[in-house]
């Protein structure tokens, strides 16, 4: 059986240098948590985490503790609307990915 990189180096590393697949995971993560699939959200958007700055320069940019950031994204986490921006929020600044929300009918 042939090795194979693990999957997440394998998202690190496309989203190192891919902007465009980076805009896509975020987007993905809101559109996950705004349809209401918050645990599949959380495990993305810990992924994304993970995948670019890491949790401890996450917690420096939100002054929230890392193990508090950890916890509020595990899969038991229940994160607090203002903490759950707070961190789209700063991984957005961090990542130069904007995201846009726009109501459709």
């Amino acid at each position: 059986m042939p090795i194979s990189r693990d999957f997440r180096t394998t998202v690190k590393a496309r989203v190192e240098r891919d902007p465009a697949f980076r805009a896509a995971l975020l987007t993905e993560v809101v559109d996950l948590f705004l349809g209401g699939d918050v645990q599949t959200g959380k495990a993305m958007l810990r992924d994304y985490i993970n995948a670019t700055i890491g949790f401890a320069e996450l917690a420096e940019r939100t002054g929230t503790p890392e193990k508090s950031l950890m916890r509020m994204v595990s899969k038991s986490g229940n994160p607090r609307a203002d903490n759950l921006f707070a961190i789209l929020s700063a991984l957005q600044v961090a990542t130069g990915v904007q995201i846009e929300v726009r109501a459709a009918a």
